[in-house]
């Protein structure tokens, strides 16, 4: 079994970044499946809107490490008062 999982893997990581993030999501209804739709339809309108703003270049999108380096330094800020 972790052989075919680590095949998938493998062939997932040579597709586009869209691709990748649309298989990802699809995978990831199937561990936690949402019982309000509603809400579903919501975040699914969110997400299209987001891929949009990135796509049409009205937001830069900055590198995982600095925004994690951000998150992290306005924690510690937030912590000190």
């Amino acid at each position: 079994m972790v052989s075919k999982v680590n095949k998938l893997l493998n062939d997932a990581l040579k597709l586009p970044e869209k691709d990748r993030a649309e298989l990802a999501g699809r995978l990831l209804e199937t561990l936690d499946p949402v019982a309000d739709e509603d809400w579903a339809q919501a975040w699914e309108s969110e997400v299209l809107k987001r891929i949009d703003e990135l796509e049409s270049g009205a937001v830069t999108p900055i590198a995982w490490s600095k925004a994690r380096d951000m998150i992290l330094r306005d924690r510690d800020e937030s912590s000190a008062d």
